[in-house]
This record gives C-alpha cells, sequence and structure tokens, in this order.
C-alpha cells in the first residue's frame, strides 16, 4: 500500500479565506482550492472558526450563505483543531489583538506557515520562526506536494 504524503499545516488570515470565496481565479482562490481538496490542513481553534462564520455572514460581502456554509462544515471536519498555549507575554509589536488567535494556533500547531493579506499585522512572528506569507508567496514557495 502507498505512503500518502501529510497534507501541509497552514493557518489561514480570514482576509484570504474571504478572498479565495470572493474570487476564486486569484492566489486567494487556489488556495481555498487546495484546502478542500485536502491537499493542504489547515489548523484552527474555536476562536478562528468562530471569527471566520462571523466574516463570512456579513451581507456586505456578499458571499452566498450555501458557500459559506459548506466551506465552514468543511473546515470543521477537516481542520487539525488545536488547542492554542497562550502567546506570554503578548508580543509588544502586535498591531491587532485579534490577530492573536491565528499567531497562537500556528505556534502551538507547528504550522508551516500563517497564510495573510496582512503581514505587517504578523511581523511579530519572525521572533518564533513562523513563516508569514502573502498567498502569492505561499503559492510559489510550497513544498511540493
Amino acid at each position: 500500500m502507498p505512503v500518502t504524503k501529510p497534507a501541509l499545516l497552514i493557518v489561514l488570515d480570514t482576509n484570504v479565506l474571504v478572498s479565495g470565496l470572493l474570487k476564486r481565479s486569484g492566489p486567494p482562490g487556489r488556495i481555498l482550492e487546495l484546502i478542500l481538496s485536502g491537499a493542504i490542513q489547515l489548523a484552527l481553534d474555536v476562536r478562528i472558526l468562530d471569527e471566520y462564520t462571523r466574516v463570512l455572514g456579513r451581507p456586505a460581502l456578499k458571499i452566498p450563505f450555501s458557500a459559506a456554509r459548506q466551506v465552514l462544515d468543511y473546515l470543521a471536519i477537516a481542520a487539525e483543531w488545536v488547542t492554542a498555549e497562550p502567546l506570554q507575554p503578548i508580543p509588544p509589536h502586535i498591531l491587532d489583538l485579534a490577530d492573536l488567535p491565528f499567531a497562537e494556533v500556528a505556534i502551538t500547531a507547528r504550522a508551516w506557515a500563517l497564510v495573510t493579506g496582512n503581514q505587517r499585522h504578523f511581523f511579530f512572528l519572525k521572533d518564533y520562526g513562523l513563516p508569514v506569507l502573502t498567498p502569492a508567496d505561499f503559492l510559489a514557495s510550497q513544498p511540493s506536494q
């Protein structure tokens, strides 16, 4: 029986998920396809899934409810669930405390990278040796599957 290579583990910032649902042809859309195909796996905790759910439900985004629900249901089943260790002390360079769950999950899960459209929000992760990549940079640098 052939050995299956484990999926690459990443943490995905909400802005990339939203962009992937809104425009399937760009890098965020390609990442979403890779997640939904099982080629890459997300590390999540309840705080992140709650944020995904709140943001995808915003009427202004005009994301069809059925598309959002389908993706959220898949993530709830397929993600690697993490009990994140709190970062103590809180990094002094963090720009937005709402980003803390993403950083904590990425560090605890030993994710390959955190993928975001807002790299500067996660600049402090360099101190933890965790790559913070834009969607395009992630696609260009991911190990071959």
